[in-house]
């Protein structure tokens, strides 16, 4: 089912089968998948190596919360016997040095194509191809397209006045330096207490000369709790990983992690501190998902959770009126992605750390010599914006994507996504996004979530190829079914009261206010979603239009081939 080839000589458009677009996570299994099916394919990425995510974040304190073990490619026995975890959540450089040893070792890189800047996707829907451009570079056409790029790929910086007259070197942490930066004896300031920030802050605390934090609203976070992996505990996970693969299937989360399964009310106060208690000391987000389901829907039990959380930071902060300040006031715990820390609260304990409240005294300016706030000038020789992204579907607004009729994904996608399971859209035909909005890839273990949607969507692909089909698109209907199912697992938890980018919110993006909830994200788990996804495969693929007629009954199809576990 190849397009025909390029005119001679090289003129006009190169022609592929496939395009993919990314070659972290999602675009190699993609590529891997599609390459396995005999495609022409080609995967694009402006960086100038693979790794997504963990090629560009550089910044002091990178790494996984996801357990090392359970972040790796499951797919091929081979990668799991040959690669070996040093740390149970290891960091950047480690964990660019897996991606890098995936690629190479399925021979991926020769498929790739780098500093290739894909600026627009447009559908030539009488001739049903895909024109790819890129910046500088010869044109691609391809029948299908794959954007398989990250949810926090596009960093957000403040809205303050002044950010350009600063005479000293400053970034996002996204663009944190790829030589490195020399902290010591420097005055630095760091803009949030996010994610992000709580791991440069915890990791540069004692490497600065002095570290000024300003703060506009405090997150909940936990220990991480990370140590080192002997090489007989790694030697016993290679014996398990059949075991531990099905426990994160099994979790809405995607991790090792299992709720309770006792319920909040039938435990006695002292038990439920005695699980707390338990949790708190345990790697990963065990405080987070292996806690009672009543924390993410029952604002009573939440509330108590809450306390408990922090009391537990109040103990770790010698100040008092800085512990307070360090806790939320406007949300509960878990209402929004944990961040995971390492000392990060001790932080505060130290002479050279400063922390300063923006809700009492905002940030009236930057100046060329620091920051200055509505009670005085902060004399800086460094500034690290640690101020979040455009979640989820900030990557995919910098490419203009123009499906049939030339509309714009990006505006049919405002204020609110509009998918069928979070991996196509109606109106972009043979156009598919694993790890879009609406799919469960932000809200479970990005691996587990990713290889989930790759091999639905690689099922979908043999079947068309089988078939001889060249486009495929959704019903209106069924993206309509879906994004009603996506709002209705936001009613159900308190994470949609949250400002978070897990329900849109990002004030340094106009019309992000808190209020106007976008649905982004998929949350119904992990083991539901994986479900949906074998049901719509069973049926013969019903929600969808093949060569602009939609099957009705499974009959109508060919057999359907099941996803591939």
């Amino acid at each position: 089912m190849r397009i025909e080839e390029a005119a001679p000589g090289g003129e006009g458009p190169e022609r592929r089968d496939a395009v993919v677009v990314g070659t972290g996570v999602c675009g190699i299994y993609q590529l891997h998948r599609l390459r396995e099916m005999g495609l022409d394919v080609v995967a694009l990425d402006a960086n100038p190596a693979p790794g997504g995510t963990w090629w560009m974040n550089r910044y002091p304190g990178a790494r996984f919360d996801s357990e090392s073990y359970t972040y790796g490619f499951s797919f091929a026995r081979e990668l799991l016997e040959e690669w070996t975890w040093s740390e149970r959540f290891s960091g950047q450089p480690e964990n660019l040095r897996y991606l890098d040893f995936v690629v190479d070792r399925l021979d991926l890189r020769r498929l790739m194509r780098f500093d290739a800047r894909v600026e627009a996707a447009r559908w030539d829907d009488a001739r049903g191809l895909w024109r790819i451009e890129i910046e500088g570079a010869r044109p691609i056409e391809c029948r299908w397209l794959f954007l398989g790029i990250g949810v926090l790929s596009r960093p957000t910086m403040p809205r303050i006045e002044g950010i350009g007259d600063f005479k000293g070197p400053s970034f996002h942490t996204y663009h944190w330096p790829h030589e490195g930066v020399d902290l010591a004896g420097k005055r630095v300031g760091v803009i949030g207490t996010g994610a992000t920030g709580i791991q440069v802050i915890a990791e540069i605390a004692d490497k600065v000369g002095s570290l000024t934090v300003f703060q506009r609203r405090p997150n909940w976070s936990a220990p991480l709790n990370n140590g080192p992996i002997s090489a007989d505990e790694m030697a016993d996970i290679k014996t398990r990983y059949d075991e531990i693969f099905a426990t994160c299937a099994a979790s809405p989360g995607g991790f090792e992690h299992i709720p309770e399964r006792t319920g909040f009310w039938e435990a006695t106060p002292e038990q439920r501190r005695a699980l707390w208690d338990r949790l708190y000391d345990q790697p990963g987000f065990g405080i987070w998902l292996s806690n009672y389901k009543e924390i993410f829907f029952d604002e009573t039990a939440n509330a108590e959770f809450s306390d408990y959380i922090a009391e537990r930071i109040r103990r770790r902060v010698t100040d008092p009126a800085t512990a307070e300040k360090l806790i939320p006031k406007d949300h509960g715990f878990g209402w929004a992605r944990v961040p995971l820390e390492t000392r990060y609260f001790e932080a505060y304990n130290r002479d050279n750390v400063r922390l300063v409240d923006i809700s009492e005294t905002p940030i009236e300016r930057v100046t060329e010599t620091g920051i200055r706030t509505t009670a005085e000038d902060h004399e800086l020789d460094l500034i690290v914006y640690a101020t979040g992204f455009d979640a989820v579907t900030g990557a995919f607004d910098m490419l203009e994507v123009e499906g049939r009729d030339g509309v714009k994904l990006n505006r049919k996608w405002t204020p609110d996504p509009s998918t069928w399971l979070g991996m196509m859209s109606h109106g972009f035909p043979n156009l598919f996004t694993p790890s879009g909005p609406q799919s469960s890839s932000a809200s479970v273990n990005y691996p587990r979530s990713i290889e989930m949607c790759v091999n639905f969507v690689s099922t979908l692909m043999e079947q068309a190829l089988a078939r001889g089909v060249e486009r495929i698109e959704p019903t209106q209907a069924a993206e309509d079914a879906w994004v009603r199912h996506v709002r209705e697992m936001y009613d159900m938890l308190l994470l949609r009261k949250s400002r978070s980018w897990f329900t849109g919110y990002n004030s340094n993006i106009e019309g992000r206010e808190i209020g106007k909830v976008r649905h982004i994200v998929y949350n119904g788990g992990a083991p539901k979603y994986q479900r949906i996804l074998e049901r719509t495969a069973a049926e013969g693929f019903r929600d969808l239009i093949f060569d602009g007629q939609a099957p009705r009954t499974p009959e109508e199809v060919s057999p359907a081939i099941p996803v591939k576990a």
